[in-house]
């Protein structure tokens, strides 16, 4: 049951890919799913469009955080609700034609990315990291750039760069027009886009370079764009950062607005640190994750 519900709630997969994947019958996929909600495996909450007890619990968690706003999905674990929660945040930045929107990696932007997305013509869109040699499709700064850029009719610009690469490599880097174009994007940005990620022990997947230097991240409470912080939202130093190709913190906070999509109750600290940090400046989560973040506050 749970693996059933895993596959179908929380990575999109058809009943029939999750038969083929786990060896079974269509119709036992569809027996297992009823009987994982009945058990309690998966629990479903729908939120009602301008739902008072929603619009509070955000409204509650916006002032406790200090942001701008907290928009909470309709759904759960949903692509097409994160999407739609996201056009909303997207519309209050106010992008015009020639202005920049960066662009970060996550498994939330990466579900968004698949969703259909407000219009932004002539906005151009850019990683805020390398990534060219991660396989993870969530970590492939420059792919998720290049759908979100064409769902909203922008125009992307390519960062063709590892997120950590040796130093010759990149001194070479920094001397090219293309990435230096980028980096100047970062610094003149009008909105960004950002996942949070959870504490190291709480996740399955990691970019590569992480996984050479797990030891020395060990206390890191999370990462944005692949820069760990500690229960103070300081950076954490650590072998080879020095030679990261991604947004620094104080880059970031100059970012007039900052969209964070995160949720799941492992990131509550991870969440409510970066907030505290001045990371971001709107959430969007569902309310199960908005009523862990409190939790962790109180």
């Amino acid at each position: 049951m749970q693996a059933a519900a895993r596959l179908y709630y929380l990575q999109d997969a058809t009943q029939a890919a999750i038969a083929k994947e786990l060896g079974v019958s269509r119709p036992t996929v569809s027996r297992l799913l009823a009987e994982a909600r009945r058990e309690g495996i998966v629990r479903i909450e729908v939120l009602e469009p301008g739902d008072s007890a929603g619009q509070a619990l955000g409204g509650e968690l916006a002032d406790a955080l200090g942001v701008d706003a907290v928009h909470l999905m309709a759904a759960p674990n949903s692509g097409a609700a994160l999407a739609v929660e996201l056009g909303k945040a997207l519309a209050s930045a106010d992008l015009g034609r020639g202005d920049a929107l960066v662009v970060s990696s996550g498994r939330s932007i990466y579900e968004a990315a698949r969703q259909p997305l407000p219009e932004l013509p002539g906005v151009l869109l850019a990683p805020m990291m390398g990534g060219v040699d991660e396989p993870e499709a969530w970590y492939a700064t420059n792919e998720l750039t290049r759908q979100i850029a064409e769902r909203v009719g922008g125009i992307p610009v390519l960062l063709f760069a590892p997120a950590l690469p040796g130093p010759q490599l990149r001194e070479r880097l920094l001397e090219d027009p293309g990435v230096r174009r980028v980096l100047e994007l970062w610094r003149t940005a009008r909105c960004a886009v950002i996942g949070v990620g959870a504490p190291l022990m709480a996740r399955t997947t990691l970019p590569q370079y992480v996984i050479e230097r797990a030891g020395a991240l060990r206390d890191a409470v999370g990462d944005i764009c692949g820069r760990f912080y500690d229960a103070e939202g300081n950076a954490i130093a650590f072998d080879g950062a020095e030679r990261l190709i991604a947004t620094n913190f104080d880059e970031l906070r100059a970012i007039p607005t900052t969209i964070a999509l995160a949720a799941g109750v492992e990131k509550a600290s991870s969440i409510a640190v970066a907030a505290r940090a001045g990371l971001l400046t709107q959430l969007i989560t569902d309310s199960r994750t908005a009523h862990a973040i409190l939790d962790w506050l109180a």
